[in-house]
């Protein structure tokens, strides 16, 4: 019987043991991405101006995945220098005009 408790003991250690790892690795993992998202911020603070940065968080509200890949297309061509000033809302438009997909048109023929 006292054997038994041991074990349950341990196990039960063990478990908790488990979920503290688990817990700390979420934090960690959580922090990095906190870290990953200021430097994204700070790039974009950098290589945008106050009006393209805007229009750029407006349109995150209403297309994130849209808004994230210019973001992250930005942030390339910023780290590899091809980004000689900073990027005017006119600028920002053009990009933009360029990600989005093409819209079909659909024509409604009566006869």
């Amino acid at each position: 019987m006292v054997f038994m408790d041991d074990l349950e003991e341990i196990r039960r250690r063990k478990l908790m043991e488990l979920q503290r790892q688990k817990e700390l690795e979420e934090l960690q993992k959580e922090e990095m991405r906190r870290q990953v998202e200021a430097q994204k911020k700070a790039i974009l603070r950098a290589i945008l101006e106050p009006e393209a940065k805007e229009r750029l968080s407006r349109l995150k509200l209403a297309h994130p995945e849209i808004a994230e890949a210019v973001e992250n297309q930005l942030i390339y061509l910023a780290q590899a220098g091809r980004i000689q000033s900073k990027i005017t809302d006119k600028m920002l438009v053009e990009i933009l005009k360029r990600v989005q997909p093409k819209k079909r048109e659909t024509r409604i023929i009566r006869k």
